[in-house]
């Protein structure tokens, strides 16, 4: 039996799957694992998905897998539509600003683009 989608998840570019090719398989798998819960069921617990404050609508999704932290960036376009950009190993306790630059950076440039 297949899981009903109740949001469409995509990526933007190359960024997503340049991160995700550099992964183990377990982290990959986890990922993928990840992903298909955000898409399927109604409420996500913020373990796996948190809005990052003070950002323009910037979402991470968290991963984890043993001791080690991963996150992706993302956010929404059309309601029920998550657009995946940049994904990194998190090291340190805060985000690194940098990162959260980044996909500030890439949402304005897919708008922009989807505008023209």
């Amino acid at each position: 039996m297949s899981k009903r989608f109740i949001r469409n998840v995509v990526y933007y570019e190359h960024h997503y799957l340049d991160f995700f090719e550099t992964l183990s398989p377990s982290v990959q798998k986890k990922f993928n694992w990840t992903l298909q819960l955000i898409a399927t069921i109604p409420r996500i617990p913020e373990k796996y998905f948190k809005h990052i404050t003070n950002s323009s609508g910037i979402y991470e999704i968290r991963v984890e897998v043993g001791s080690d932290i991963y996150r992706l960036f993302s956010f929404f376009d059309s309601g029920k539509l998550i657009v995946l950009i940049n994904g990194f190993q998190k090291k340190t306790p805060k985000t690194p600003k940098w990162e959260i630059e980044l996909a500030e950076k890439l949402k304005k440039q897919y708008f922009d683009e989807k505008e023209q």
